[in-house]
Parts: structure tokens; sequence; C-alpha cells
């Protein structure tokens, strides 16, 4: 057997179909319509071999990555001392103003740097989106309010954030998250 993909046969009601899409268009300036293809037969199924004792070199399966840990939310105790202020929040970064693109890279690029300089609660502001623009747009309102708790509970995150919740108003309320970061190294 190749290593190369097989090649999807068209049917013949597919190729009638577009033979008729081809006539009604008019090809640009010198250039033709292609000519009718004629599709190859199909390869003829392979005649079956009688089993072969096992060979001595098996391929051993691929090793399947861990799922990644389930998320974890802020215990009642943590969530309280940081809405009072005796935990304090050991970074910040706001996303206010940035498009998603750019929103995702500097958090991404602000969770990393988080872990390795060892910062266990961090806050993330989204804002809240533009007072109005549910009428406007829909329910458009607050892309980054809506979009961030899906980056953060994207597999790709799961190996920097261990959990995350809405954050005390002091620091925002609905606007922005606290985060848990997970230590370097560990999972």
């Amino acid at each position: 057997m190749s290593g190369g993909r097989r090649r999807r046969v068209v049917s013949e009601a597919e190729l009638a179909l577009w033979m008729k899409v081809a006539e009604t268009v008019e090809p640009l300036p010198g250039r033709a319509l292609p000519e009718p293809v004629t599709q190859p037969a199909p390869p003829k199924p392979v005649e079956e071999r009688p089993a072969s004792p096992p060979s001595a070199a098996v391929v051993a399966p691929k090793p399947v990555r861990p799922l990644p840990p389930p998320l974890a939310p802020l215990e009642a105790k943590l969530r309280r001392r940081l809405a009072r202020g005796v935990v304090e929040i050991d970074a910040r970064v706001d996303l206010h103003g940035l498009r998603q693109d750019e929103a995702h890279r500097r958090l991404a690029s602000f969770l990393i740097r988080a872990q390795a300089e060892g910062h266990k609660v961090v806050l993330v502001i989204t804002g809240k989106g533009r007072p109005g623009a549910e009428e406007a747009f829909g329910s458009e309102r607050g892309v980054l309010r809506r979009s961030v708790p899906h980056w953060l509970s994207s597999p790709a995150a799961r190996d920097v954030v261990i959990g995350f919740e809405p954050a005390d108003a002091v620091h925002g309320g609905a606007g922005a998250l606290y985060v848990r970061i997970r230590r370097s190294g560990r999972r």
C-alpha cells in the first residue's frame, strides 16, 4: 500500500452536473472551456492473501497524548481574600481596545510569562463591551468578554491555566477574570 492519499472518484452524475455548469459560463478571453474528462476506471480490488504468521517486527502504536486536566474553579476562601485585598493579584493584562487576534496573542504571551515568573493568580481585563453596541450589532457587545473564556478553556491553554472565574466588583466585575496559573513544569 502506498503512503499517498487516494483520489476521490467523481461520479457520472457529478461530472454531468459540472459540464452543465461549465456550459453556462463564458470563458476568459484567450481561454476555452475544458474538454470533458473521462474518469479512469476505479482500481481493481487487491486479492486477499492468506494471513501469514505474525512477524517479529510489530509496529508500536503512536503514543496518545493525555487529555488536558479539567479546569478548576477558584476556592471560595481564595476568592474572598482576593476581593478583600488580603491576597494580591500577581499581574494583570488589559485587553481593552484590541482586535481579537491581537488580544489572543497578548493573552497567550502574558500567560506564558506569568507562569515563567511563578505567578499564582492574575487578572485579565476584557472590558464589558461598548454600551449601546447590542442595539447596533445584535448580541455582539463585548466580543473579548465572550472570547477570552473560550481561549482560557482551550486545550492549548490548559498547560498554563488551572481555572478562571469572573472577578469581584473591586477588580472589574463582569469585565475581568481571575485566572489561576499552573506552576511551571507541573501538569
